[in-house]
């Protein structure tokens, strides 16, 4: 990873815990020059990037201006954990590990998921309360080459940080599909559904590592009445 991204996600996680709160500007660049150490182009591509992104905004003649929480809507096209949002944004919330098992990958889940015939996985399914209510049904596959230990504990914290952090892995890009659903047997058995629900937002995510190796696929379905999907997104010409 180049030091400006690494830049950025630290300036990032300090926006989301408010370490630079909303309406504030960030330092200057001479001053996160000397904090991180970096030149002021690693600093200035940081800075664009938290631009192009919808943390900031450029000011002339003050500086970095943070955008209100409200801006910072969850990024359809970002790799943003759920714990992370959760933080960000303040609301009471709970993880139920619903299941957590392994599972060797069929022909069937191999062309749906993209992982390889025969490779085993962790199976996670895991429901999202807020508010009192049942309201994400997330089934995560994760490859067991990549993350051979794994316990409730751990599913109901963070997987993004275990993974991160004490395993070391470098999480690089996702690639996405949203669909509109019909609601299937799992939503209706841990869903706190509306009697007129039949449809579900499904979030699809086939997950890769720094290496460009997929080690995670995920399934997050959201109940239609309690979520829309936000993105940020700046025109280039090409």
């Amino acid at each position: 990873m180049k030091i400006y991204e690494l830049v950025y996600q630290e300036i990032e996680n300090r926006i989301l815990m408010g370490h630079y709160p909303a309406e504030t500007y960030l330092p200057s660049e001479n001053q996160l020059c000397k904090q991180f150490e970096a030149s002021r182009d690693t600093i200035r591509k940081a800075l664009a990037r938290l631009t192009d992104h919808g943390y900031i905004k450029k000011v002339q003649g003050k500086g970095s201006f943070v955008l209100k929480k409200e801006q910072l809507r969850f990024p359809v096209s970002g790799l943003t954990s759920y714990k992370e949002l959760k933080i960000a944004y303040g609301y009471p919330s709970d993880t139920i590990v619903e299941q957590l098992t392994k599972l060797k990958i069929d022909a069937q889940l191999a062309l749906k998921t993209g992982f390889e015939e025969n490779e085993e996985v962790w199976s996670i399914l895991r429901s999202r309360k807020i508010d009192g209510q049942k309201i994400i049904l997330d089934w995560d596959l994760i490859a067991l080459e990549f993350v051979p230990e794994l316990d409730t504990e751990i599913a109901k914290d963070s997987l993004y940080e275990y993974f991160e952090q004490t395993l070391g892995l470098e999480i690089a890009f996702a690639e996405k599909e949203i669909t509109v659903d019909p609601i299937d047997i799992a939503d209706r058995h841990y869903l706190d559904l509306n009697v007129q629900d039949t449809y579900v937002v499904a979030v699809n995510s086939r997950v890769f590592l720094k290496n460009l190796r997929q080690f995670q696929y995920t399934e997050s379905h959201h109940r239609l009445d309690k979520f829309k999907f936000h993105d940020f997104a700046r025109r280039h010409q090409l």
